[in-house]
């Protein structure tokens, strides 16, 4: 074991892990953040997906030993109080159906939309491609991505 300081969600935490234990359980496990989800544990899915400095990432592959001084943002952080554009317009375009990949859905829009605010129905179909859900809830993850593009315009 190692002991790693890793920021996330703007605070400094102190862990101790194997060097090649994947960020997922370091932030499920160790830090008690649940809200990024084990979905292939290939980073296939995207259900894992947080931001590495405004990058995404998927997080079930990504060893915590490879961090380093980068800041981690996971659903959790990426509003104070859930209010993100795209949080409001996954309720207002009522994209869940199971929930699952939500989360890994909206962190990865949300570094689409910070490299490109006003994409394109194929920028955020390419940039999505990766993401899956079980539930086939895509047109309406496409809707709530170009609304909060519109809301982040303004």
């Amino acid at each position: 074991m190692a002991k790693y300081s890793i920021t996330v969600n703007g605070q400094s935490h102190e862990v101790d892990a194997l060097e090649d234990m994947p960020l997922l359980w370091v932030l499920r496990d160790i830090i008690g953040l649940k809200g990024t989800k084990y979905g292939c544990g290939k980073a296939l899915c995207g259900a894992c997906t947080v931001h590495l400095d405004d990058v995404a990432i998927r997080s079930c592959s990504y060893p915590v030993s490879s961090i380093g001084a980068a800041k981690v943002t996971t659903i959790e952080g990426l509003a104070e109080k859930g209010d993100h554009p795209l949080q409001k317009a996954w309720e207002e375009h009522m994209v869940p159906q199971c929930g699952y990949c939500q989360t890994g859905q909206i962190m990865n829009a949300a570094a689409l939309l910070k490299t490109n605010p006003n994409p394109t129905e194929e920028a955020i179909q390419q940039a999505m491609e990766g993401n899956l859900c079980r539930c086939g809830t895509y047109n309406r993850i496409k809707a709530a991505i170009m609304s909060a593009a519109s809301v982040s315009e303004k």
